[in-house]
């Protein structure tokens, strides 16, 4: 997907990729190799021409009159087609001084001239001779300052903005890195089948598009916050906090994602006639002229301390108006009732679940769903977490009877009623098609027969949705179907199972002869496995924010109160970025809901991350406490013990890259369904 999220910025970055693309960017930076006076004339006439180095640049000096967000998506745009010669530089200048020009641009005191060497205008720190260079990157000209006295700090504007700009062609390079392999990876052929087919190269790819999507998150809202610090709505510590993020996030992932690349090339990726090199070298540049990601981690940590959090405001351009006057008042009304009133108030103004249809919800579109979650925050109205009902009662609106609605739908948003999910089984976790529990039909109804396992609150669930064979002469995936049974009948035994944290919050379920009424099937016979993969079509859209997860915010904490060291303090600056990148994942999806288009990819490799950011962190925070962890007591949440609660935290973490679907599977989802790969 495109650094840019309206539909005006993903016009922009696609009409410029053709364009770029047209003007021979890579066979001019093949012919000027070796040259260290080589400035692309012809390359930058057609830049010039078309503006793109100006896109921020005021209208009355002759600029765009756009944002640095444009701007952004503009560099990304053409970075995936590697122009050549200065385009970065001149942005940057551009922005800062106010006017085009091929400006270079001195970032650091004593370091390198951004494109000094094809620049007519150079913004220097320090005084000195200028000379161009052909460095790695053999689509830039950069240059070196000699003599001279270098000033005794850095401007800090111009440090935010070419971070950040830089981000944004890192964001191009992995875009491009990621569709080359993964176009490779579809057509060629190896041991009798395409090389995308095996599980080792699908992760690769599915591991670059993480990758890829985390550079673009973290470029898009370094852009994002310079834009809005410009028009009056943020401030100088969210940008720098959200360039930090991008600093730590996308240089060292553009670096890996090219790496990748090659890999998934093989031998023609090693050669110099390929591209794949091109993009390497521009990768590794970019890297070093912004500086080191661990520089940027400790300065997070630092900010995080100080009580910096990225805040994201979600524009929603007047369409909240009509609507917000409304919610406030209901979510005021409910505020005001005791706790124990306010779960009913919400299912009776439909607020507990807005996105659902009516009567049960409103029906509510993103806009509306996001103000209503505003409002509730606002007035400190909690809704309770459905857990299994959440999954349960779409599936009985969207594919029930009027029965089986009025039966389960309101008791279940009361919380009457306690779900359970039947599918797992001990030979079919992620396989569902593979289940082997028998429904039999008998008078009335259906016979159920089998196990089920790692089924949370069966101990106490009143009802459990469950997926059973009813025609094992049918194709895996037909021969299934949906039942709602009532975890009280006979011939049902819930067995606890005891996880590694000592708790038994999983369990096993045997179903012997297990009688299910025909009124309990859902759909019809056979229509079980799609039913279990579909929703209502009508998603839920979460409010957008950028708030850190329990663990991160610990090592912050220990950060706070602790001398951990620098090495320490890198690592937990680390996994702030890496929440922080997260959440804006999830904020790019809201956007891209309220801007009425489906979930881009990075709502697919959401939840990779996020496992991923859970289970680093929870081991983060254990790990900053040294030894103390051999002498630890009694392991529980609940024992009053800090760092028995860390203990339990990081031990019980380990099953969300099970849980849901294993990273491994989902990765091979990514890569078939997100990436087009061959299964």
């Amino acid at each position: 997907m495109s650094l840019g999220i309206s539909d005006d910025q993903v016009e922009l970055a696609d009409s410029l990729r053709k364009w770029a693309a047209s003007i021979g960017p890579v066979e001019a930076v093949r012919a000027a190799e070796g040259e260290a006076g080589a400035d692309f004339a012809a390359v930058w006439a057609a830049v010039e021409e078309m503006g793109v180095a100006a896109i921020a640049v005021p209208e009355s000096a002759g600029g765009g009159g756009g944002t640095v967000l444009d701007q952004a998506v503009a560099l990304e745009a053409c970075a995936h087609e590697l122009v050549p010669g200065g385009l970065l530089g001149a942005a940057i200048g551009g922005v800062l001084t106010g006017r085009p020009g091929r400006h270079g641009v001195q970032v650091h005191p004593g370091g390198a001239v951004w494109d000094g060497g094809t620049a007519t205008e150079l913004l220097l720190l320090d005084d000195g001779e200028v000379t161009a260079e052909v460095g790695i990157d053999l689509s830039a000209r950069h240059a070196r300052v000699s003599g001279g006295t270098p000033p005794a700090a850095a401007d800090e504007r111009r440090r935010l903005l070419a971070v950040t700009l830089a981000a944004a062609e890192a964001a191009g390079v992995a875009r491009w890195c990621l569709e080359t392999a993964v176009d490779y990876a579809k057509v060629r052929e190896q041991f009798g089948q395409r090389i995308g087919a095996f599980q080792a190269v699908k992760h690769l790819c599915a591991q670059m598009l993480e990758t890829a999507e985390s550079v673009t998150a973290a470029a898009w809202d370094a852009a994002a916050a310079a834009t809005a610090l410009d028009e009056g709505a943020g401030d100088d510590a969210q940008w720098a906090f959200a360039a930090d993020v991008a600093q730590a996030t996308c240089f060292d992932g553009a670096v890996e994602v090219a790496k990748s690349c090659i890999q998934v090339l093989g031998g023609i990726g090693f050669t110099y006639e390929h591209d794949a090199h091109l993009y390497l070298r521009r990768a590794l540049t970019l890297r070093a002229l912004v500086g080191s990601s661990d520089a940027a981690a400790e300065r997070i940590t630092a900010a995080a301390v100080s009580g910096v959090r990225r805040q994201v405001d979600v524009d929603l351009e007047g369409r909240d108006a009509a609507v917000r006057p409304e919610a406030r008042a209901t979510a005021e009304r409910i505020a005001s009732l005791e706790p124990a009133d306010q779960r009913a108030a919400l299912v009776d103004a439909g607020y507990l679940t807005p996105h659902w249809p009516a009567p049960y919800g409103l029906g509510a579109d993103p806009t509306l769903q996001i103000v209503i979650d505003q409002e509730l925050g606002r007035a400190g109205v909690v809704r309770p977490d459905l857990v299994i009902a959440g999954w349960a009662v779409p599936t009985i609106l969207s594919h029930g009877t009027d029965a089986q609605r009025e039966r389960f739908v309101r008791p279940s948003l009361l919380g009457e009623l306690t779900w359970c999910q039947l599918f797992s089984e001990p030979g079919s976790g992620s396989d569902l098609a593979s289940l082997r529990t028998r429904a039999t039909r008998v008078e009335g109804g259906w016979s159920l027969t089998g196990q089920k396992v790692w089924t949370s609150v069966a101990e106490r669930a009143d009802w459990g949705i469950c997926l059973a064979r009813t025609d094992p002469d049918a194709p895996q995936h037909k021969g299934i179907t949906y039942f709602l049974v009532d975890m009280r009948s006979a011939g049902i035994e819930v067995r606890p199972l005891r996880e590694i944290t000592g708790e038994a919050l999983f369990n096993e379920v045997f179903l012997d002869e297990v009688f299910v009424p025909d009124e309990c099937v859902v759909a019809e016979p056979g229509d079980g496995w799609r039913l279990a993969r579909t929703t209502l079509a009508n998603e839920r859209v979460a409010m957008a924010s950028a708030r850190l997860t329990k663990s991160v915010e610990r090592a912050v904490e220990l950060a706070a109160s602790r001398d951990l060291g620098a090495v320490a303090r890198v690592q937990v600056g680390h996994q702030v970025a890496l929440a922080t990148v997260c959440a804006l994942l999830g904020v790019r999806t809201t956007l891209r809901a309220l801007g009425g288009h489906g979930p881009g990819a990075e709502s697919s490799v959401a939840k990779l991350l996020g496992v991923r950011s859970r289970q680093d962190s929870s081991e983060l925070v254990v790990r900053l406490q040294g030894d103390e962890l051999a002498l630890l007591g009694a392991l529980g949440k609940e024992s009053g013990d800090p760092l028995a609660a860390d203990v339990w935290e990081q031990l019980n973490t380990r099953c969300l890259s099970i849980a849901g679907g294993t990273t491994q599977i989902l990765r091979n989802v990514a890569g078939e369904r997100i990436l087009g790969l061959p299964r």
